[in-house]
Formats: C-alpha cells, structure tokens, sequence
C-alpha cells in the first residue's frame, strides 16, 4: 500500500535555523522569539497550499500554548484548499468531547470530509497547569482513552448514555456526524506505558516519533504484539524533519549550518527541562539517543540525524542527503510497518517545496517500481 504523505503547519512562526530560543508569552508578539516569519495567515495559506500541490494527504494543525489554536486555524485553511486534509489536535483536558465532535463534524461538512483527529495527552505538566489542567500523568492517558471512546460512539451511535470515570452523558447525539464513513481516523501518540495502553484501546492510528531504524523496529513490533493480544489492528505514522542537498555532502553541510548558531546555554536548558520537568517518555527517548550518538557528530544512521535534538523536542530526528537517498530511507522505515509518514523541516515553505517537488515523486516511483517487480516475480 502506498504510503501517505503528512506534514505540519508551523503555527508558533518559521526559521531557517535553530538559534537561542528565549519564551517570553507576554510579548504581544512571542514569535519572534524564534522565528523569523510571522504564522500570519498569508504565510499559513502559502505552506498549505504548496504542500497540496506536492502531494501531501494531509496537514497537522498543533495545539499547545504556543501556537495557533488549531480548530480556528483549520477553519480560516479549508476555503483556501481543495484536497488536503486537516489533522486537527485536541487535548482532552480543555474540551469535553461532545463540543470537539461538533466541531470535528462541522469542519469535516465544510470542508467536503477532510478533517481527522489528533488526540493529545499533554508532556508537560507545567504547560498542562499553565492551562489549567492538574491531572496526574498516568491519569492523563486514562481520560484520554475514554476521551476516543466518547468521540468514537458520538460519531457512530445516536441517543447513548456514557457514565464513566472523566466523562458522563445522557441520550448524546451528534448532529452533523461527518462525511467520512463510519468516521474520521483518530491519530494518537505516547510512548509511555500508559500511552500504550491508550493506543492499544482506541485509537485507529499510532504515531511515533523516529528513532534509529533499529530502535523504531523494536517499538513497532512492541506495540503491534500488544495490539494483537487484544485483538486490535492499528495503522502506524513515524515522523521526520527533512534535510535536502543536491548532494549527499551539501545536505550534510546544510544540516550543520542550521545548528551552527545553537546556544549551549539552551542545550543545557532543554536538557534539564526533559530530564526533570517533561513527562514524555518519547521526549527522554529521544534525549538519550541524541547523547549517546554525540561522538559520531549525531549521525543514528547513514542519512539520520539526531543533531536537532539538542535544541528541539518531539519530531527532531531528521533525514539527511539527497532526494533519493531520503526517499529510501522512508521505504527502509515504511517497510517497517508505517503507512503514514510526517515530514517538515527548517524553513517550513521551502522544505514543504522541495519534498514535494523531489522526494515524494521518488517514493512513487520506487513504490511502483517495487510493485511491478513483485508482479514479474508472482507471473
């Protein structure tokens, strides 16, 4: 199956580098913090419509708060798109999931059945509180999972009642259910053993961050064996950032250029912060990779790189090299089992640009490439 291409708008602001990153949520205009394009709508409309043109399937719209809100976002994207569809993130602490079905349907009836669901649990418990929501970790990823399961029931099931440990409701229906039959596909992520078991219970898509090939099998194959015990087949989605060159050493230099102005001072800052202050396993994860590959300038694999980690969280793990060498590095990890795959990059339009221009016209080719090779081989 081929795979499908996602990728992400970048909400909190764009760079081409990776400079000191100082917060400061007061200022009127806190991107420019670390950014050096404005998320204005004009710029959001031009990397969504340049990752249409490229062949993305979909677009993530973050939540969080330091970004755009996402449903708002989406709403002021989807009169500006014809295809692409729009991975909407919502967290279940701030919304009850009768209110995010409204407006999950709403938008996946505007926009013709091109909405889908990202559930997010939350890492931070100082962000989390921040907003309000004081709900221990564990907890967190159980109100999660009956979170989806009231979605799922509002979109397939009229007049239910639903008393549970988070959420109770009494004869709930949704009125504008969605296009899409029987529903919208539910992404969710969590690499804890709570946000397994979350996954395992509910959503229809596991996401991961990237990790070395080795190290991505191993979790794969973990969550697909759990899945199985219980009865359940999930989709997969892995996420990159991407690091082109029209060589393989360009790409190399390019992607030493963008750390180049790193402040050690925020390397020592995000360190603390994972070790002490995030409760993402993934995030610790990645930490440790990102450490433990130092002495070999980062490099997790031939064209992998943990370099961004030193400064970023979550998706950080990047490809490296030319258009085909990335495109065959994506088939390695598809053929782990992902049929989703996340890529973006630094800056946001011109990456978006060239993945769609030179890299997923290659995965298509060697996608069919390999398919009529298994046809010759069958005959």
């Amino acid at each position: 199956m081929a795979i499908d291409f996602i990728t992400m708008l970048p909400t909190s602001g764009d760079r081409a580098n990776i400079g000191k990153v100082v917060s400061d949520p007061t200022r009127i205009d806190p991107w420019r913090n670390s950014s050096d394009r404005e998320p204005s709508l004009a710029n959001l409309i031009e990397i969504v419509q340049a990752a249409e043109r490229g062949g993305f399937d979909a677009t993530l719209l973050p939540t969080g708060n330091v970004c755009l809100d996402s449903l708002v976002t989406a709403s002021a994207l989807i009169s500006h798109t014809e295809k692409i569809k729009f991975l909407f993130a919502a967290r279940p602490g701030f919304t009850a999931p009768a209110t995010f079905a409204r407006q999950i349907g709403t938008l996946d009836y505007l926009s013709g059945g091109r909405a889908l669901i990202n559930v997010v649990t939350g890492k931070s418990a100082e962000e989390l509180a921040a907003d309000g929501d004081f709900v221990p970790h564990d907890r967190r990823y159980d109100r999660t999972a009956e979170f989806i399961h009231v979605l799922k029931r509002l979109f397939t099931e009229d007049h239910f009642h639903h008393e549970g440990d988070f959420y109770k409701l009494h004869n709930a229906s949704l009125f504008y259910k969605s296009v899409q039959k029987p529903r919208p596909l539910i992404y969710f992520g969590g690499a804890s053993e709570a946000g397994k078991r979350a996954a395992i219970r509910e959503a229809d898509v596991y996401m991961l961050w990237a990790e070395s090939l080795d190290l991505t099998r191993e979790r794969i194959e973990e969550v697909k064996s759990l899945a199985a015990e219980h009865n359940r087949v999930l989709d997969y989605s892995i996420s990159f950032q991407v690091i082109l060159g029209d060589t393989e050493e360009q790409a190399w230099q390019r992607a030493r250029e963008i750390v180049r102005h790193v402040d050690q001072a925020a390397v020592a800052r995000k360190e603390v912060a994972v070790t002490t202050k995030d409760e993402s396993e993934g995030d610790r994860r990645l930490q440790k990779l990102m450490n433990d590959s130092r002495t070999n300038d980062f490099r997790i694999g031939r064209h992998v790189w943990a370099g961004l980690t030193q400064v970023l969280g979550g998706n950080s793990i990047a490809l490296v090299g030319t258009p085909d060498q990335v495109a065959d590095t994506i088939l390695e990890y598809g053929d782990l089992g992902f049929k989703k795959v996340l890529l973006r990059g630094l800056p946001f339009l011109e990456t978006i640009t060239a993945i769609g221009r030179d890299v997923i016209p290659r995965v298509r080719e060697k996608e069919q490439a390999r398919l009529r090779l298994a046809d010759s081989q069958s005959a």
